[in-house]
């Protein structure tokens, strides 16, 4: 029985996981519903404007490398620390910005730091949190479901008549807070000591789960982020462009909702089987459904089930690094299993537009995932979640 002190002890780390989960999409996000006013006010053409959701995607592949050696070299916490400072300030300063290569340049720092945050935050939960890692492991990738949801589904009906619809002062005052968080990170208490090794927290590219995590994180989150860019287009061409809002709401509540079902529970579904080939290929089905159908008693609930399972395939594969190895592997698996997810989770999205262009139809989009996802299923089916084995390289 745990005593009063320790569970607020607990409930301190966990608020600190969650609000740091926020913070990894919600700027990303937020570019999404901002973009037409940007766009407008700053006068760029499609190709920047997909940019603006793409970019930070494609830094989250490019700085894990860097993230990673940051975390070996001065640790998990100092990391995340200058981190989120990194992600708050360039993030604010977007709203000062007075071009398109500006704001292209501050949103790919802002990505960079973002970078440095995946990582950190897996390598912290086996520091903060040794007793309960899978509940601090939801807990974060929580608040990375809302910081989702915030940014891609709030955004138009609540943040802008806030700000008396000021796309500048939307991005102002949604990164503020971020800095808040930065001297309560120093707050607790370190578990276990860091490795002692001469070059720690590097991935090593022979890690067959490296390749394995990488391949599916970067299938669900191509398609999560390039359904996210690419909405507008593909309800435009079915004739249901006016329920846009409607429909990203609906797609980012769906993550929402589906990681606050997995904090209590997410033990229990890491032991279901083939739960990797389940996810992968409920994808598969939601995608055909948005390529077959045109009316919005189909498109709904296949956006639902795309989200819901992009959000399962995102927890499962997020919260398995520091299940499966000690914290400083960990970070380094993380690492690695984020650099190659999200370089492919910007790949495949420009691909995807790269060939809606040259086919005249945004159905191009929903093919190009498709295959994505029809080419991974194999890996999927063969990658195992149960971790009630010892810590290993191939648990």
């Amino acid at each position: 029985m745990l005593s009063p002190i320790e569970l607020l002890r607990r409930a301190g780390i966990l608020l600190l996981l969650w609000l740091a989960g926020v913070y990894m999409r919600a700027p990303i996000l937020i570019a999404a519903p901002l973009g037409e006013r940007i766009q407008n006010d700053l006068a760029f053409g499609q190709t920047a404007l997909g940019a603006l959701t793409t970019l930070p995607v494609f830094m989250l592949g490019l700085g894990a490398l860097p993230a990673a050696w940051l975390i070996g070299r001065y640790g998990a916490r100092n990391t995340l620390i200058a981190a989120l400072l990194l992600t708050a300030t360039a993030s604010m300063l977007r709203a000062l910005a007075p071009d398109i290569a500006v704001l292209l340049g501050l949103t790919a720092a802002m990505g960079l730091g973002i970078a440095a945050m995946q990582p950190a935050l897996p390598a912290l939960v086996g520091r903060w949190c040794p007793s309960f890692i899978a509940l601090g492991a939801a807990i974060y990738i929580n608040g990375m479901m809302l910081g989702e949801f915030v940014g891609a589904g709030l955004t138009l009906p609540i943040l802008l008549p806030a700000v008396d619809g000021d796309w500048r002062a939307a991005l102002f005052w949604f990164s503020l807070p971020a800095i808040v968080l930065c001297p309560l990170v120093l707050a607790p208490r370190l578990y276990g000591r860091r490795s002692t090794r001469r070059i720690r927290g590097l991935p090593s590219y022979k890690d067959a789960l490296l390749w394995r995590f990488g391949l599916l994180l970067g299938a669900t989150a191509a398609t999560f982020f390039g359904l996210n860019a690419y909405m507008g287009a593909l309800l435009e061409h079915k004739g249901q462009g006016d329920h846009l809002a409607t429909m990203l709401f609906v797609f980012n509540l769906a993550q929402l909702l589906t990681s606050l079902a997995l904090v209590p529970a997410v033990r229990p579904v890491l032991r279901i089987p083939r739960l990797l080939a389940m996810t992968c290929s409920a994808h598969i089905a939601g995608l055909l459904a948005l390529l077959l159908a045109d009316g919005l008693v189909v498109l709904y609930p296949a956006a639902a089930l795309l989200s819901l399972t992009a959000a399962l395939q995102l927890i499962v594969l997020t919260a398995l690094p520091p299940l499966l190895r000690d914290a400083d592997a960990a970070g380094a698996l993380a690492a690695g299993m984020l650099a190659v997810g999200y370089v492919l989770g910007f790949v495949a999205p420009i691909a995807a537009g790269a060939a809606a262009d040259a086919w005249a139809s945004p159905y191009a989009v929903v093919v190009v995932f498709l295959v994505f996802n029809t080419a991974v299923l194999p890996l999927a089916w063969t990658t195992r979640t149960r971790t009630d084995a010892a810590r290993s390289p191939e648990a």
